[in-house]
């Protein structure tokens, strides 16, 4: 599993805070300044290109989900941490 980068992190802390949404209502929760719908979008399908966000379709909507738990995610981030020192 790759590290993600500062704004691929900070989009997955919200995913994983809000459990799933749209791209409109993930924007909403994102503290000051709120990122372009087209720059975060184009994150959480980096994200989703690279594992850890799954969606489910609605016409042309899709809800975007976390499939990486923030634990797992912890625990391998933190023990290349480790292992790198």
């Amino acid at each position: 599993m790759k590290r993600l980068t500062r704004k691929e992190e900070e989009a997955m802390k919200i995913l994983w805070k809000a459990r799933k949404g749209f791209i409109r209502e993930l924007i909403e929760l994102h503290p000051e300044p709120k990122p372009f719908y087209t720059t975060f979008s184009s994150v959480i399908r980096g994200l989703e290109e690279k594992g850890f966000v799954g969606h489910k379709a609605y016409g042309k909507n899709h809800e975007y989900y976390p499939l990486v738990k923030k634990e797992e995610y912890r625990k391998i981030f933190m023990s290349k941490v480790v292992k790198d020192y």
